[in-house]
């Protein structure tokens, strides 16, 4: 959890919490997803206080009729016109105006460009050790950011984000979920009862529904597959699975420094801010090793059969009664998944 002071409004600053769920999936080597998972939280948060500590003195230097002269990093200007708010404060890639900086969400935008420069960074550093030390590694990242209860969640890879959300079902349709889990654990060698199901008939049942946050960034999607021919790069397939120039399965990523050429990048994919409701109950974040064997539904199953009075009695692996996201791991390991395995979660 990082705390922050931040605008919120013309004569608000608040202190704000944010909070992280990240998953960085390691390939060709453990360097680039060990730095990542190492230096996101210093970078974001050295983005983030730098940004604040900018607009405050913009703001600052508007009070007292004066700004900084243009040039370098966080400079202001003036636009055509004579009012306040035709002030806007430059930070790089970005500009603010008076009215964005007093609107109720700028803090949000400031975390949101702040993840999308810390990424940045992170990748611009890796590169140069990679560089320096003949590394070829790459990482996938998954990232959510929690604040003034909106997520936001941005990924490069093919690691995933998603919600797990309670849905009422009717008696139909609650029948319909427990008869498909039901099923799907016998065939996978379970030994499981129903208890109370007559109830459940009657009244129906709340359940975990899965919401996709992020998409995955595989060398087939078209848009994805564009940018790597238009830098040179082909797309081919290799034991089943598409890839840049026959080797790299995805078409973004932190590192992988002799495919950046070929047009893999690190910029993320951003899901905008968006709230949480009552009904969102879990926050996760997961390699693709553990969607291998499970799907983001299935993740959600268990989740729901651990953490509600569910009417199946099942059996999980000892991790499930203390970690959540050990739980995830170990459940993706004992069916099976022989990739990298890693998961992270926030209830």
């Amino acid at each position: 959890m990082v705390y922050f002071s931040c605008v919120a409004g013309a004569n608000d600053i608040r202190d704000t919490s944010v909070a992280i769920v990240a998953v960085f999936d390691g390939h060709n080597g453990a360097e680039a997803s060990e730095m990542a998972s190492k230096m996101l939280l210093e970078y974001f948060t050295l983005h983030a206080s730098f940004l604040l500590d900018t607009t405050f003195s913009f703001l600052s230097n508007i009070s007292k009729g004066m700004l900084p002269n243009k040039g370098g990093h966080g400079y202001a200007s003036q636009m055509p016109g004579e009012h306040l708010g035709d002030y806007a404060l430059h930070t790089g890639r970005i500009k603010f105006t008076l009215s964005k900086i007093f609107s109720e969400d700028f803090h949000l935008e400031i975390l949101k460009e702040s993840l999308l420069k810390a990424i940045d960074d992170i990748d611009a550093g890796f590169g140069k050790e990679a560089s320096g030390y003949n590394l070829n590694s790459g990482s996938t990242a998954a990232v959510i950011l929690i604040a003034d209860n909106q997520i936001l969640a941005a990924n490069v890879g093919d690691s995933k984000a998603f919600l797990c959300s309670e849905m009422f079902q009717s008696p139909h349709e609650a029948k319909a979920t427990l008869l498909r889990l039901y099923e799907k654990r016998r065939r996978e060698g379970a030994s499981i009862r129903m208890k109370d199901y007559r109830n459940v008939k009657l009244g129906g049942l709340p359940h975990f529904v899965a919401k996709e946050l992020t998409m995955d960034h595989h060398p087939d999607r078209v848009d994805e597959r564009s940018r790597v021919e238009a830098a040179g790069g082909y797309v081919s397939e290799w034991a089943g699975v598409s890839r840049v120039n026959g080797h790299l399965a995805v078409s973004r990523s932190i590192g992988d420094l002799p495919f950046k050429s070929f047009g893999v990048i690190s910029v993320p994919e951003v899901t905008d801010w968006q709230p949480l409701t009552a009904n969102d109950s879990y926050l996760v974040a997961v390699s693709d090793g553990v969607l291998e064997k499970l799907g983001t539904q299935d993740v959600c199953d268990l989740l729901w059969d651990l953490h509600t009075p569910a009417p199946l009695e099942l059996q999980y692996s000892p991790s499930c009664s203390y970690s959540l996201a050990d739980c995830i791991v170990d459940t993706a390991l004992e069916r099976g998944s022989m990739d990298n395995v890693a998961a992270s979660g926030e209830a």
